[in-house]
């Protein structure tokens, strides 16, 4: 029996993880959106389209890696390690998916490097404060 409160994904502080991470994604697509003068509210599709490739590969880097497990959420060590390298992959696996004939925009070397870079701050920063706050009540 466990003491320490985490019950796995059902647990509320996971899905709060879960929920903020994927919040964080969706952010930093709509402000690169609205920074290239696309309005998600009258191009919705071209949204989402966007955001599918990203949310996909954060999912699947981050059920793989781990990112959910409770000595990772809690420490801000472990959470700005673990964030870094599944968000490289994660971003890697969007870049890849976004590059296929199934999805309009491609992904360049200055569009790579400009949404690793800001999805990694992005994610880092939720993370990390996550598990400050987090990592003291655990």
């Amino acid at each position: 029996m466990r003491s320490d409160g985490w019950s796995g994904v059902t647990d509320r502080r996971v899905l709060v993880l879960a929920i903020g991470d994927l919040v964080a994604i969706v952010a930093l697509i709509l402000i690169g959106q609205l920074s290239h003068d696309i309005d998600p509210v009258t191009e919705p599709l071209a949204s989402i389209e966007s955001m599918i490739p990203f949310l996909v590969g954060w999912l699947v880097v981050s059920l793989l890696a781990g990112v959910y497990a409770r000595e990772i959420a809690t420490s801000v060590t472990r959470a700005a390690r673990s964030t870094t390298v599944a968000w490289i992959a994660a971003a890697n696996v969007g870049l890849i998916i976004r590059s296929t004939p199934l999805f309009d925009g491609g992904a360049g070397w200055p569009f790579n490097l400009v949404l690793t870079g800001s999805g990694l701050a992005i994610l880092l920063g939720w993370r990390i404060a996550y598990a400050s706050v987090v990592g003291s009540d655990a």
